[in-house]
């Protein structure tokens, strides 16, 4: 019975990447025909919708069946979703009444984790807070490799100093934390050459490993780290910096904006000073028309004729 229920379950994950003639199925379990029909039959019995199809482009496919059946999933599989889900629920979806899906569906993911796996997983989340969600134009993705993100949460857990590459650079770094904001990953680290406090760019580290060094933990720069690594990419992470003045009281800018989109200083009771930045010009330009107030670019300049650009275009069309 063990075999065959093995066989069956290997079967199933076969199944579940592509689909497969008969005869291909048969050579890769070491049975026969009839037994593979049988096993096929089991996994239909068990709710698995294998549909089969006769000739020469023919073979054995999962479909859609009227329920969900259990799914089978590999290592890198398990930790995705594990690390997917933990992260939605960490963060807010913004759906109604998901949360509590999330959290069951987490829970029996956990449950059955080899605990290498739950190392892993729980190294992961337990190093990542998610940064708040924003309204408007969306920055490029900035993807990275997951085997990244796994060394950087190890180093995390033990307290032990990474070797960080940047703009080919190798920097001893201790790593504290793990943000996700907006499709990107930040680490918030320490960097020892330089003797400050970072929100590295995961994606801009060519590489990272670990120096196996252990440290004792520092004096934070900020309670909340979400709101340091913010200020940090506002002031200095983007390719295009800009600072504007807003004919507004610093408290209304600050009400009315994420801290994402940047860092408002006070100048009197009047006026603020709002430092921000994005990828593009476009993305700031459109940042300001969502201020709502009256403001004006102090630079670069080539955001002032930007800006300028968009006035001419939108006064002709009011124009015309």
């Amino acid at each position: 019975m063990a075999a065959t229920t093995t066989r069956v379950l290997r079967l199933l994950s076969l199944l579940q990447d592509r689909s497969h003639t008969g005869r291909e199925l048969a050579e890769r379990l070491g049975v026969t025909g009839r037994t593979l029909r049988q096993d096929v039959q089991r996994l239909r019995e068990l709710g698995y919708p294998v549909h089969a199809a006769r000739g020469s482009v023919g073979g054995y496919r999962l479909g859609q069946g009227a329920k969900m059946p259990p799914l089978l999933l590999d290592d890198d599989e398990a930790v995705a979703v594990a690390l997917a889900v933990g992260l939605a629920e960490d963060g807010s979806t913004g759906i109604t009444d998901i949360d509590a899906s999330l959290t069951r569906a987490l829970a029996k993911l956990q449950q059955i984790l080899p605990k290498r796996l739950q190392r892993k997983v729980t190294a992961l989340r337990s190093a990542t807070a998610v940064g708040p969600a924003t309204v408007g134009s969306r920055e490029p993705d900035a993807p990275v490799p997951a085997e990244t993100l796994t060394v950087v949460a190890s180093a995390i857990r033990d307290g032990a100093t990474l070797l960080a590459t940047r703009d080919g650079t190798e920097t001893e770094v201790e790593p504290y934390r793990l943000i996700s904001w907006r499709r990107r990953w930040f680490l918030v680290a320490y960097d020892l050459g330089a003797h400050a406090w970072r929100a590295l760019p995961v994606a801009g580290l060519t590489g990272v490993r670990s120096a196996s060094r252990r440290f004792a933990p520092r004096a934070l720069p900020d309670d909340d780290l979400v709101a340091f690594v913010l200020r940090e990419v506002a002031q200095t992470g983007w390719k295009v910096q800009a600072r504007v003045t807003v004919l507004a009281p610093a408290e209304t800018v600050i009400a009315r904006i994420n801290p994402a989109v940047g860092v408002v200083e006070a100048v009197d009771s009047h006026t603020s000073v709002l430092v921000t930045g994005a990828d593009a010009l476009e993305t700031i330009a459109v940042y300001l028309s969502m201020l709502m107030m009256d403001f004006r670019v102090d630079g670069p300049p080539e955001l002032v004729a930007h800006v300028r650009t968009l006035a001419r275009r939108y006064t002709e069309a009011l124009d015309g």
